[in-house]
């Protein structure tokens, strides 16, 4: 008897999660995992390199970054579930040394000890987080956005198909 509300409410937590994420700054699509190769080569990502992946969902490009490059891995994520996900996965894969989660906002987060930038947000989210980026980024921060762009940035190279672009912070023009 019990069984249909807990339902309901676990069917009504998911849809509010998924829903309000979209409104701070995109909404929760998982990116493919041949995407997630296909981003973290195109950045060049490698051993020593420290990945932050923007809104980084299940974890699944961070653990990649880790496991499969050798980097050190940031996510932040600001929906709760997803940041409980990550923090179960990244125990169960025994990446506690290498990968980190930090729970918020990814506009109240200091970025600046990333070597590379991955996110997949909506062109209004990458719009207003240019601006952090062009302020906290080292020159030579590798920038890579899945679909949407950044106006502002020299555009260093792009996968046709995927639509992903990379950025070079050394080479913007303010």
């Amino acid at each position: 008897m019990w069984l249909g509300p807990f339902l309901i409410a676990v069917v009504m937590i998911f849809t509010v999660s998924m829903a309000w994420t979209g409104f701070i700054g995109a909404p929760w699509v998982p990116t493919s995992r041949k995407m997630v190769h296909k981003m973290l080569r195109m950045a060049e990502v490698g051993p020593g390199d420290v990945v932050y992946d923007l809104g980084c969902g299940d974890g699944r490009l961070i653990i990649t970054a880790a496991r499969t490059y050798g980097a050190r891995a940031v996510g932040i994520e600001i929906d709760p579930l997803r940041y409980l996900w990550c923090q179960i996965m990244i125990s169960m894969f025994g990446l506690r040394d290498s990968v980190r989660i930090l729970y918020g906002n990814i506009f109240s987060k200091d970025l600046r000890e990333a070597d590379v930038v991955t996110c997949y947000l909506m062109q209004d989210t990458n719009n207003k987080l240019e601006r952090k980026l062009n302020r906290e980024l080292r020159p030579g921060t590798r920038v890579v956005s899945n679909t949407f762009t950044f106006g502002g940035m020299h555009r260093v190279r792009k996968d046709g198909d995927a639509m992903l672009y990379l950025a070079n912070f050394s080479t913007i023009s303010h």
